[in-house]
């Protein structure tokens, strides 16, 4: 599951494990050691910089390049040192399954990031399922028509000439219910992606992928690439959740947004640190908001102050961390700015439920039913109410126990579509509408992840002792934890999980490859613009202009020596294959973990096995075949010498509360997790590479057990 972590509900007080480890200090291999007496972050700190440090060296540097594609090439280097430290393993991206739907292709709008692929008024939805031939004619024509503004009338005149009637409601299903519903004090996707529906952006991304004004009629540039003016359009309304007029928008109200994202600090603040002048500087304390790079000139015009020429600026906007704020509306249900902001205060009620927030964007929430239904009505008052597709949005909840409903209810017709897994594409295939109306969904840019624990402190869910309980001993926790803090042995790991068999499991062995992603940052994300020269260990290395990011990413992995297929040139992507997946290289690396971990003291063999508890939720069949079909893997790739311990939960909640929720590194109760990912807001690879900086900078860092 994408995700963007939002604060833990409790903190755990949690016994840290103190172990010595190869990690000596001073000795040749230069790494710090582990001691009884450090402090959490202190041996947070040690951890990350012995699995980390190759990794944030290089990317440190980039972050500084002020060269757009220099700063590419030096990023793509980054990752690969990334990779190479086997602290996480890429699995697969949304998308690439069998799939039916009565939505028309490319008529949700369209961005590899940011929460535009998550608006929906745009949509296009018949009575029926979309017969298979007449998607492939819409999807080249898409491809035809993107950038003429042309698509959407294009698409409707075809629908209607093949006999299809459109309908103004769209139904699908959801898995978790939004925590917050303030767009600035969240990075969860679960929140974002119900969220974006009710705000509009000054820019947003359209149905063809390209970027038009929303509530921004236009901007301008200064000279030096340091400010950004914006035009705001006049008469936009805010309204409540019954649709009563609450104020007109004003330039003021991004003032207001961008102070409360900063001082919620859920998460956010890190996007805009080194982009907005001032913002590191005002977390900090030492200046005043006033000084910060964000101003209404006046009513009607915002300008936001850049620290440096970030290019990528402009596609930052459509994101919930730029979204407006009505102040008078938030001052009134008891929020306030600066010191004073505090969510525990009594009166504090923004943002606890729909009918707490204030609404400028296409759907005015008017149901929101604990783990049951979320209803989007049509907001009258949205000042683009004549484009609207959709008049009313219905999400139905699954907690995924039953491994055919989301089909049985597409069919149905309550649900307007799905993904098929390995049991409902049977179905399909048996009843005939995968025939007459299947395809492979499109990917996209999200990257969902194994995460390796390197700093395990709790082996229970950090609110209820009673679940996620791990069997190890005192003894086990020891020698895992010295174990995943040898390079090799985390590799060893990574390349004998057989990814492909794991798919399958979930989404049928026909699509197994489809959605496989070989690196955090897809290999196609970006391209350098110009001819850049690098030192790739140390040697000057050219890197001509439209050279993909992650062919640069390859070459230092293949100038390193691992074996990993992070991208394939000869195919111009890093997705569809598994560039991971050895028992060759697994077992090279076992070898070369079991030798200098029993210099240290640690003895590892089939007899003596390494455990690792692997959280998985037993009531989704899909999913408790998929985590079997890992420990399969592993442990016969191995050997034996890694034991894949299953830890079975009895619900998706539980495993969310296991991986997903926490908000320290201590209280992330696995050794092995694959319930989190990423989904970038923004078109540069830092939009990925900052969730896993360091000393908390990193949202993502704490999955690898750190800060």
């Amino acid at each position: 599951m994408k995700f963007k972590r939002v604060l833990a509900l409790l903190l755990a007080t949690v016994m840290l494990l103190g172990v010595a480890t190869s990690c000596g200090k001073g000795k040749d291999d230069g790494k710090i050691a582990i001691t009884d007496d450090m402090s959490y972050d202190e041996k947070s700190a040690a951890i990350y910089a012995n699995a980390l440090g190759d990794f944030d060296k290089l990317y440190k540097e980039a972050k500084a390049e002020t060269n757009v594609s220099k700063r590419f090439a030096l990023m793509a280097l980054a990752e690969a040192k990334l990779l190479e430290s086997g602290v996480m393993l890429p699995t697969y991206s949304k998308g690439g399954v069998n799939s039916i739907s009565r939505v028309a292709p490319k008529t949700v709008d369209y961005a590899m990031w940011g929460g535009d692929q998550d608006r929906f008024h745009q949509a296009l939805v018949a009575t029926e399922f979309i017969k298979t031939e007449d998607r492939a004619e819409m999807n080249a024509k898409w491809a035809e028509l993107k950038g003429t503004g042309t698509y959407e009338k294009w698409a409707k005149d075809f629908l209607a000439s093949k006999g299809y009637t459109l309908k103004d409601t769209y139904s699908i299903g959801y898995t978790d219910d939004p925590q917050t519903w303030d767009a600035l004090a969240s990075y969860r996707a679960v929140d974002a992606e119900a969220i974006v529906n009710t705000y509009d952006s000054l820019l947003e991304y359209d149905i063809e992928g390209i970027l038009q004004p929303a509530l921004a009629e236009s901007y301008t540039v200064s000279e030096d690439g340091l400010t950004y003016t914006f035009k705001l359009r006049k008469g936009v309304q805010w309204v409540d959740s019954q649709g009563r007029d609450l104020a007109e928008l004003k330039a003021d109200d991004f003032v207001a947004g961008f102070q409360h994202m900063l001082d919620a600090k859920a998460g956010n603040e890190y996007l805009v640190q080194g982009v907005i002048k001032n913002a590191d500087e005002y977390l900090g304390g030492s200046v005043e908001f006033s000084e910060v790079g964000v101003k209404a000139v006046d009513d009607y015009t915002v300008e936001y102050t850049l620290v440096q020429k970030t290019p990528y600026f402009i596609t930052m906007l459509g994101y919930g961390i730029f979204a407006p704020l009505c102040r008078s509306y938030y001052t009134s249900l008891g929020g306030k700015f600066g010191a004073d902001f505090s969510t525990d205060d009594a009166g504090y009620k923004y943002g606890l439920d729909s009918n707490s927030i204030a609404y400028c964007g296409p759907y005015i929430v008017t149901n929101a039913t604990a783990k049951n239904t979320i209803v989007f009505k049509a907001n009258e008052k949205y000042w683009n109410k004549d484009n609207i597709n959709i008049k009313t949005l219905n999400w139905y909840f699954n907690d995924g126990s039953i491994a055919t409903k989301a089909y049985d209810d597409a069919v149905a017709g309550t649900l307007d579509g799905c993904g098929l897994n390995s049991a409902t594409y049977a179905l399909a295939k048996k009843d005939g509408n995968y025939d007459k109306y299947g395809y492979i969904s499109d990917t996209d840019a999200t990257a969902y992840t194994f995460f390796f624990n390197l700093n395990r402190g709790i082996w229970n869910n950090f609110n209820n002792e009673s679940k996620g309980v791990s069997s190890q001993t005192d003894d086990m926790k020891k020698a895992t934890f010295q174990a995943m803090n040898n390079v090799h042995f985390r590799r060893a790991l990574a390349f004998s999980v057989d990814r492909a068999a794991y798919n399958a499991a979930k989404s049928g062995e026909e699509v197994k490859l489809n959605s496989l992603t070989n690196s955090y940052t897809p290999g196609n994300f970006v391209y350098l613009e110009e001819d850049v020269v690098v030192k790739v260990n140390g040697k000057d290395t050219t890197f001509k202009a439209n050279t993909a990011y992650g062919e640069i990413m390859q070459a230092q992995l293949d100038a390193d020596g691992v074996a990993i297929k992070a991208y394939d040139k000869s195919a111009n992507k890093g997705s569809g294959y598994d560039g991971w997946y050895s028992v060759e290289n697994a077992t090279k690396e076992l070898q070369e973990a079991v030798k200098e971990l029993k210099k240290e003291g640690l003895e590892i063999s089939a007899e003596n096995p390494i455990h690792l508890d692997y959280p998985y939720p037993s009531n989704s069949e899909v999913f408790t075949n998929a985590s079997n079909a890992v420990k399969q893997s592993v442990e016969k790739a191995l050997g034996g010498a890694i034991k894949i311990d299953l830890i079975p939960l009895e619900s998706f909640d539980d495993l969310y509360d296991c991986a997903y929720y926490p908000e320290k590194g201590n209280e992330e109760n696995y050794d092995i997790s694959d319930i989190s990912g990423w989904g970038p807001d923004y078109g540069d690879p830092s939009s990925y590479l900052d969730t896993l900086l360091g000393a908390y900078g990193g949202s993502m860092t704490k999955s690898l057990g750190v800060f």
